[in-house]
């Protein structure tokens, strides 16, 4: 039979299919193992209301992949529906034809699950000339004693003749290109690689999947016993997915077992989320909450991500568009018949269904962290600890649009119940006066609650947040405000610490003392201002900010990587005019200046070290305070 040219635009269409549509040549096993599926699915519905389907079915129905080293081909066998001549030419002969959508087609709307199609022949039966540089399909259909063989060595074009086949359904046998310096196709043709791919790819496929599997066994007995090789051929695939069965069918030691084999964790996850959805988009899930952070978690090597299935078929093995990064440890699975397997990455990122299951996952995993820590608080914080600073960021990325998202899983360290708590557990037990949810920033808890600022928190009976990590004081700054309290810093002039009296008192202070303030400004190199300190309550200085830039977030500029220059914060010298301390300069003032501006610079030097600041010059700082051992 003359050669005939696909009916699409020939050469230019088939490479677009190969090197645009698919990135990973080992696909092409996926691609061949769902149509083969398809084609059993076909039959197995048609037998269903057709006296002929019916007595086509086979004892088993199942799929059989086998290599030919020798050969140097590449073969899968199904029992399905089979084929006739039209078919082979209309499915196979145009590029992208697809033949289980016109199958899908034409069942009407009510009878449609009664089949779950999940690939087609056309785009992703091109996929084979990825690794073949020729393709021979023969097929029987299951109301014809006739088959047919199709060959065809690519975008030249191809054959249909008529051929011998003994039983239903259709033979795919793919002749191996050659290996080049960058490929090697010849791996294909190993049993443990075919395996392998069979695992990765179509584990789930419904129907056995059969190869030869290398096996060994002990022949002869004593000094005589050796070892030697055989091959059997085995069912390699596990049919039914965890995340299809009900949840009334599936154990925790079955998840958690699940879980631990195919993410790589010792440990069982904090929480296990099942997802069945169906309605404009419809998916399963079965997602997890690692317990500890993976050792590469905070590394460029970690990769975020699901792995995405149609129909139980592998399309990506890490889709990190189903993950926001505030969610980024959340390891699991999604199956969504919605989604076709002929799709490149470039697409999926398009498609408007993977965005409709990434907004309700998302959705998903708040709801279900915020149980847990409604519900087992000792394990949400054990959480908090490995992931907390992972929603933080969250808080301040994308300029704070997922904050209402995240807060409710926040916890910091409350200074009065010396534990971890959440905003609103904060709120509950504000004092009845109180006008702001005060918080203060430090490397640790002991750092925070020994700043000189906190004394008037305390003295007044209202709680503080004491914030650790660095990201803590951005997150402030985005959070704002909780319904009608603000976040307030202890450093901040609105901390509305003082009685009208004590403020009273400090303005007076500020005005009588108003030149040597001035003149501390003036000598006190780095202090933007000298002020009188309405904060301060025994201690004799402590150090706050003007601007936009506070002193956490200066040591967070100072800590990222880069030789430029890095934000600085304008620092205010705070003194409490009813120390001792400040008397001290106050009457040097009067009589030596230049004592007067060393003693400001030690007390500069001073806040600096409550600050947890680095001082400008260490050995200046040690000079000056010899000199008052004079």
């Amino acid at each position: 039979m003359a050669k005939k040219h696909f009916k699409a635009e020939s050469k230019r269409l088939l490479d677009l299919m190969i090197n645009s549509i698919y990135t990973n040549k080992e696909i092409f096993l996926r691609e061949i193992i769902s149509n083969a599926s398809d084609a059993i699915d076909k039959l197995h519905y048609l037998s269903l209301t057709d006296e002929t389907a019916r007595a086509a079915v086979p004892a088993e129905f199942c799929i059989t992949v086998m290599a030919d080293k020798e050969a140097r081909t590449v073969t899968v066998t199904d029992n399905g529906i089979g084929m006739n001549e039209a078919e082979l030419e209309t499915n196979l002969g145009t590029i992208a034809k697809s033949g289980s959508r016109a199958f899908k087609d034409g069942i009407p709307d009510d009878e449609e699950a009664a089949t779950n199609i999940i690939g087609q022949f056309g785009v992703g039966f091109y996929s084979a000339f990825m690794v073949a540089d020729s393709v021979t399909v023969t097929s029987r259909r299951y109301d014809s004693d006739t088959a047919f063989k199709w060959t065809s060595t690519g975008a030249d074009g191809y054959t249909v003749t008529e051929a011998e086949k003994k039983s239903v359904g259709t033979e795919i046998v793919m002749h191996l290109k050659e290996d080049t310096d960058t490929d090697r196709y010849s791996d294909f043709l190993e049993s443990y690689r075919l395996q392998h791919l069979i695992k990765t790819y179509s584990d789930y496929i419904r129907y056995p999947i059969k190869t030869e599997v290398e096996k060994y066994r002990t022949v002869g007995e004593g000094e005589d016993a050796k070892q030697e090789s055989y091959r059997e051929i085995e069912t390699v695939n596990s049919m039914t997915p965890l995340w299809r069965r009900r949840k009334s069918e599936v154990t925790q030691e079955q998840t958690d077992k699940f879980y631990k084999d195919t993410f790589f964790d010792s440990e069982s996850p904090a929480v296990t989320v099942q997802v069945s959805t169906e309605g404009v988009v419809s998916y399963k899930a079965l997602l997890f909450v690692p317990a500890t952070a993976p050792y590469n978690y905070f590394t460029k090597d970690y990769k975020k991500g699901l792995k995405l299935y149609s129909s139980g078929v592998l399309i990506m093995d890490a889709c990190e568009d189903l993950l926001p990064d505030h969610f980024r440890f959340v390891k699991g699975v999604v199956d969504s018949d919605d989604l076709s397997l002929n799709i490149s990455r470039e697409m999926l990122q398009q498609n408007h269904q993977l965005k409709a299951m990434a907004s309700n996952i998302e959705k998903k995993i708040k709801t279900e962290l915020k149980k847990l820590m409604d519900t087992d608080r000792e394990k949400y914080e054990k959480f908090f600890a490995a992931f907390g600073i992972q929603l933080k960021y969250g808080i301040t990325a994308d300029y704070g649009m997922h904050k209402e998202n995240l807060k409710d899983l926040l916890l910091f360290y409350s200074m009065r119940e010396q534990k971890m708590v959440s905003i609103a557990e904060y709120i509950e037990k504000m004092a009845e006066n109180q006008k702001h949810i005060y918080y203060a920033c430090g490397e640790s808890v002991e750092k925070v609650t020994a700043l000189p600022q906190t004394e008037l928190v305390v003295a007044k009976g209202y709680d503080m947040l004491c914030l650790t990590d660095e990201v803590d004081e951005f997150v402030m700054q985005f959070l704002r405000a909780e319904g009608e309290f603000d976040f307030c810093s202890v450093n901040s002039d609105n901390a509305d610490l003082q009685d009208e009296s004590d403020t009273a008192a400090t303005e007076k202070a500020a005005e009588e003392n108003k030149e040597l303030l001035e003149f501390l400004k003036e000598k006190i190199e780095g202090c933007a201002e000298v002020v009188v300190s309405k904060k301060l309550k025994s201690h004799p200085v402590c150090l706050s900010t003007t601007g936009g830039i506070t002193l956490e977030m200066e040591k967070y500029f100072a800590s990222m990587p880069g030789d430029g220059p890095k934000p600085k914060a304008e620092r205010v010298l705070e003194l409490n005019s009813e120390h001792p301390a400040f008397e001290a300069i106050k009457k040097a003032y009067k009589t030596d200046k230049q004592r007067a501006a060393d003693l400001g610079e030690i007390l500069y030097c001073q806040a600096l070290l409550i600050a947890d600041m680095p001082l400008p010059n260490p050995a200046r700082y040690a000079e000056l305070v010899c000199s008052l051992m004079k």
